[in-house]
């Protein structure tokens, strides 16, 4: 069996400089694209980035920092994580991504989603009853679109296109995934289209997302698609320590998760709950080893093909967050396989 694919995953959080003040937005951008730099030249395997439009993140436009990521590192797979299909135009999202394609000769990747966030749908003028007949018509349409062929195709949410050939072309295909933050609907759509499926594991034991995991091998068998090996990806950071790494985090992580659970109805976290998830939930953060053989544990036991780290979930500094890159390229991943590797699971790769 094939390696496990390990990447690196971020919202563009706004992060603080070692002063503790915010930086712009711009620099903001500018920093993911060094810590891209840096995870190439570690052997990490893929970079995303995910697209929002609320002032703590500085990622509106995945594809664009993609690309200036693309001219700055030479084996990285770069994608989004995800790109909001639904407020979007599905002919503009695959002429853009081929467009990164081949800025990066063939490294683009797309994840697509429906969006947790819904800021995009009056941005962009649609209206969020909607939300689900938006998504399922321009999946597939993309779906279509990924042919590299003319396409005819007609629903209630767009214009209608009649012998309609994209451009650019691509050299060998664009791999494009399915987000999916755990319904059943959204598992059995993505093997409907014969797409990758990302799991959105952000709390609680990962191991209670293997139903879906099923799901979606019986739906693929039904559809007669392919059951690629699932991906997932959940929040953690890592420093020398265990203590370090989660001092690091804690607080500017509460910011961010109460900011978001005041709009969601949630109550604030609790630094119990939050020991909770580093101990045994989806939340990997400590030192290299202990997140390691926590990562292990859970491939091993979901039986995925990839595993992306989130490895910001708030303000973290920048010196910090360049160290947790550092440290999962040269560190936590080489552990990773080794674990695998002595316990006879190395995984599929996607």
């Amino acid at each position: 069996m094939s390696e496990v694919i390990f990447g690196l995953d971020t919202f563009g959080d706004v992060p603080v400089d070692d002063r503790g003040t915010p930086v712009s937005h711009a620099r903001a951008i500018r920093q993911l694209v060094d810590e891209a730099v840096l995870a190439d030249q570690l052997g990490v395997d893929v970079f995303t980035v995910g697209e929002h439009h609320r002032p703590e993140y500085s990622v509106s436009a995945p594809e664009t920092v993609l690309a200036g990521m693309a001219t700055r590192t030479s084996r990285i797979r770069l994608g989004s994580g995800v790109t909001v299909l639904s407020s979007d135009d599905p002919v503009r999202v695959f002429q853009r991504f081929a467009t990164v394609d081949a800025l990066s000769n063939g490294r683009a990747e797309v994840i697509l989603g429906r969006g947790s966030f819904t800021e995009s749908f009056p941005l962009f003028g649609y209206d969020l009853k909607d939300y689900d007949v938006l998504f399922e018509e321009k999946i597939e349409l993309f779906a279509r679109l990924l042919e590299e062929k003319p396409v005819t195709w007609k629903g209630t949410m767009r214009a209608p296109l009649v012998d309609a050939d994209v451009y650019p072309k691509t050299e060998h295909g664009l791999k494009t995934w399915v987000g999916v933050g755990g319904t059943p609907q959204s598992v059995v759509r993505t093997a409907k289209y014969g797409f990758p499926l990302m799991l959105a594991i952000i709390g609680g034991q990962p191991e209670r997302f293997t139903p879906f995991i099923d799901l979606y091998k019986r739906a693929a068998a039904k559809f007669d698609t392919t059951a690629w090996p699932v991906g997932m990806h959940s929040p953690g950071f890592i420093a020398d320590t265990d203590d370090e790494a989660k001092e690091i985090f804690w607080p500017h992580y509460k910011v961010v998760r109460d900011r978001i659970g005041a709009l969601r109805g949630w109550p604030p976290v609790r630094r119990e709950e939050f020991e909770a998830e580093t101990r045994n939930g989806s939340m990997y953060i400590g030192s290299p080893e202990t997140v390691a053989r926590r990562i292990a544990r859970a491939v091993a036991s979901l039986d995925v093909g990839r595993f992306d780290l989130i490895f910001t979930s708030g303000a973290q500094p920048i010196s910090a967050r360049l160290k947790a890159v550092e440290l999962y390229g040269s560190k936590v991943v080489p552990m990773v396989r080794e674990i695998l590797a002595a316990n006879g699971n190395a995984g599929a790769a996607a």
